[in-house]
């Protein structure tokens, strides 16, 4: 069994409510959407093969207790769902970043899933898959890249539509280098919403390039 990796390293985790911690990426190649900010295009081709028990014993190399399994979109690989299952089953505390147009019904309950739910800002609104609200769990986490104030304001109202915060862990951030986060910041804080905002540490740290 095996899937096309584009990379894997370790890094602080960058996003989520685990920002700052050592993390393992395993990186797949790959995915069926085109959001207009894309960080990572580079992972759309490229890459090679690699059998499940390469990539286990790649991961173990660096000795971290957390490991991200992000792309591209992981899920367009359908052996991505075992090599999350052999990632639980091996102790390691496990996320999953998905850009929300695959079904993650059958993800690992173990996993936390951070599912993107695309903006009409993203391009690619349209590709949400909605039934996949109906599988979050208190572990997951929904994740909102905001483009500008109209991006804000859909987002918002998404939110109190879906009663999302009631269910899991809410974040939202704005593209990097266009929406200025003292203003996201504000927003915020002048609605009271129930979210985490985030900025992408790893490229605070170290700039916007592969395997950060």
């Amino acid at each position: 069994m095996t899937l096309r990796i584009h990379e894997i390293f370790h890094s602080l985790q960058g996003e989520s409510s685990r920002t700052g911690l050592p993390t393992v990426f395993v990186r797949l190649t790959g995915c069926p959407m085109r959001c207009v900010y894309c960080d990572t295009a580079y992972a759309f081709s490229g890459g090679g093969n690699m059998t499940l028990d390469q990539i286990m014993d790649k991961v173990s190399e660096y000795g971290a207790r957390y490991v991200t399994v992000t792309g591209g979109e992981p899920l367009a690989q359908k052996n991505c769902l075992e090599l999350l299952n052999r990632l639980c089953d091996a102790g390691y505390e496990v996320s999953l970043e998905t850009g929300g147009a695959i079904d993650i019904s059958g993800v690992d309950s173990r996993v936390a899933v951070i599912l993107d739910i695309k903006t009409p800002g993203s391009g690619e609104l349209e590709n949400n898959r909605w039934g996949n609200l109906d599988h979050l769990k208190s572990l997951d986490e929904v994740k909102f890249v905001l483009c500008d104030r109209t991006d804000y304001d859909w987002a918002k109202q998404f939110l109190f539509d879906h009663r999302i915060a009631d269910r899991c862990g809410v974040l939202i951030s704005p593209v990097y280098g266009k929406l200025n986060p003292t203003d996201l910041a504000e927003w915020i804080l002048q609605d009271k919403l129930p979210v985490r905002m985030q900025v992408q540490l790893h490229k605070i740290l170290w700039g916007e390039k592969p395997g950060v």
